[in-house]
């Protein structure tokens, strides 16, 4: 069951109403049937601005307000709010164009049988420009998401604040932004950006915990590119400054980019089924047919023999996980680090992985943002997180300190820290200097820390710990180069292993990596019942 229906056919039903009822009552207000009445404006409304303006979105490429709910949503489950709110501005002739809905449908439905609130913001009116009206829409379906506890979906579509009401549609923003702030962490909330979002309407996807972009067809901005052009004389495309790809690869603001709108709304359906509804329950679990126990012998060959080769972590993560279960958030931003949902035994857990294969896995500014920014949204709603760990350290140069790399570091240290879902790390190989600890280790409330035999848990790489504890034997030597060699090869073998840490505790096992599946699997049932908390108070000062 679709709830728009085609045009033609809104407009024959509504052709019908005009008519009157079968008595030959004209349609005049006082005598047209009341429930005549009531459907000819439901219908008049799901036109939204009009066919030709339907038309002109059509051919952009793009779906209607209401197109979109019928994908995002199970079928027949959406049910309508506010449909017949019109906008109350009499200024530069708005009182002669008042549309029903006011450029946005709100409402509640289903995806994946449970409840979800949206919104959907209607280009064919007013380019979806927000007015007070159209604000008021979206705050009492955000409202109503935080009485209900369930999930919040804003489907972004819109050509910014509605001019002709001046200060009240800006009004209308920040009231907006407040309800995305109060609902953080509380009801997971999901943007979709369908079109332009430009000015002050990013800001509320930027607020909320995922933004989806559609590629082609979406754009995000505080400046367009004429205003660029203007103020610092630079040539750029909408594509070029506010782009889907853009914003996937170089400003992080989107998480998930897909080719179509089609494909974007689906994700946001796929990536619902890994969250809770709230901050109260825990995540949906779904069996997939694979087995705990099953092993995987390829991962005991996985990590090369020479410390300086690189390997793909993903395929560590596909191996150990669920079959086809692992939905990679982030992809294009940061690829030194891997973030991601997954299933582990049905269980929904959050994955935050070094990359060996990018920048060796080293994590710098944006690496420690991604991971910290994802650690805590997993924390707030009750996701276990599993570690990857193999990092060389923080990326070390110029640009990352006088960028701050030790504020943004502690970003994803302090997420680490804070967290009291349950914890789980396995080092795979290099776990060096401070980046050991910011990983998840034991010392800050891992609750299972693993490591492979592989594994290498030291201040620094023997090649440079030589360097520096053997500088003057080096620089004495007859040929400086052997001598460095040799006790290369003595650091190694007396620290290039996990077996000193697991002397300590700091290392709950040494595990054989085909293992590593039914073990975090058994891991994880243990911790189903965990209970740790933080010290009361208002809320910490995370170094932002």
């Amino acid at each position: 069951m679709k709830e728009q229906g085609t045009v033609e056919e809104i407009k024959e039903k509504i052709s019908l109403s005009e008519k009157g009822d079968q008595n030959g009552q004209n349609s005049t207000f006082e005598h047209e049937n009341r429930l005549e009445r009531m459907n000819r404006l439901r219908e008049e409304s799901k036109l939204g601005g009009g066919e030709k303006r339907i038309e002109s979105q059509h051919k952009k490429g793009k779906l209607t307000a209401r197109e979109r709910i019928d994908v995002l949503l199970d079928d027949g489950t959406f049910h309508e709010i506010d449909a017949f709110v019109r906008h109350r501005s009499h200024d530069f002739g708005l009182e002669k164009q008042r549309y029903l809905g006011d450029g946005v449908v709100t409402g509640t439905g289903k995806i994946n049988g449970r409840d979800v609130c949206l919104f959907s913001q209607d280009f064919t009116v007013f380019g979806g420009s927000l007015s007070e009206a159209h604000a008021e829409k979206i705050c009492k379906i955000m409202d109503l998401s935080m009485k209900i506890g369930a999930p919040v979906i804003g489907l972004n579509d819109s050509g910014g604040a509605r001019i002709q009401e001046g200060v009240v549609s800006l009004g209308g923003y920040a009231e907006i932004f407040l309800r995305n702030t109060l609902s953080s962490g509380v009801v997971p909330q999901i943007s979709a950006v369908l079109g332009p979002c430009a000015g002050g309407a990013v800001y509320s996807p930027a607020i909320t915990d995922f933004v989806v972009m559609a590629d082609g067809t979406s754009y995000m901005f505080v400046t367009g590119p004429n205003v660029v052009k203007t103020v610092t004389h630079e040539e750029i495309t909408q594509e070029e400054l506010g782009g889907a790809h853009t914003h996937a690869s170089k400003s992080g603001v989107a998480h998930l980019v897909r080719e179509n709108e089609i494909e974007a709304l689906k994700s946001i359906r796929t990536m619902l089924s890994y969250m809770p509804q709230n901050n109260r329950e825990k995540p949906p679990t779904i069996d997939l047919d694979d087995p705990h126990d099953r092993l995987d012998y390829v991962l005991n060959a996985i990590v090369p023999e020479n410390p300086n080769k690189p390997y793909d972590m993903k395929s560590v993560i596909e191996r150990v996980v669920d079959r086809s279960s692992f939905l990679e958030i982030h992809e294009e931003f940061a690829s030194n680090i891997v973030v991601g949902f997954a299933r582990l035994g049905g269980q929904s857990v959050g994955i935050v992985a070094n990359q060996p294969a990018s920048l060796a896995g080293v994590l710098d500014i944006d690496a420690s943002v991604k991971g910290a920014r994802f650690v805590r949204f997993c924390d707030c709603f009750n996701i276990p997180l599993i570690v990857f760990e193999d990092v060389p350290g923080f990326l070390p140069g110029t640009d990352q300190e006088w960028r701050g790399i030790i504020r943004h570091g502690a970003k994803l240290l302090y997420a680490f820290c804070e967290a009291t879902v349950p914890k789980i790390t396995v080092i795979t190989r290099k776990a060096y200097g401070g980046a050991y600890d910011v990983m998840n280790s034991k010392h800050i409330r891992g609750d299972f820390n693993y490591a492979w035999p592989t594994a290498e848990i030291a201040v620094m790489g023997s090649k440079g710990a030589a360097e520096i504890l053997y500088r003057k034997e080096i620089a004495e030597a007859e040929d400086p180069e052997a001598e460095l060699a040799r006790h290369d090869v003595e650091y190694r073998e007396r620290f290039a292993h996990p077996y000193l840490a697991a002397e300590r505790g700091y290392i709950d096992d040494v595990i054989e990596p085909a293992q590593t599946r039914p073990i975090l699997i058994d891991a994880l049932g243990l911790l189903q019942d965990k209970q740790d908390s933080n010290p009361a108070k208002k809320h910490g000062n995370i170094p932002l």
